[in-house]
């Protein structure tokens, strides 16, 4: 059982860093999909909210809602 727990720890820590980086890169597609966007004007509002959410919870190291937040925006885009 501490051998299955430790692994699932160290996984978690190893992991972390690449749910991190997503996050900024996540933003610049939000950002670039934006400029060209056929969105209504209260779909854009929505979308900049989760990217804005998105943002403060990357910078709070909620790495996981962050990317959660910004996949929402990002299917509102259609973007991967």
């Amino acid at each position: 059982m501490k051998k299955l727990l430790s692994a699932i720890a160290v996984t978690a820590w190893l992991c972390s860093p690449a749910v991190a980086s997503q996050c900024p890169t996540d933003m610049t597609k939000i950002d670039a999909a934006m400029q060209t966007a056929q969105l209504s004007d209260e779909d854009k509002a929505k979308v900049m909210e989760l990217r804005a959410k998105g943002e403060e919870l990357h910078a709070a190291g909620n790495h996981a809602e962050s990317v959660e937040t910004l996949a929402e925006a990002k299917k509102m885009l259609g973007i991967e």
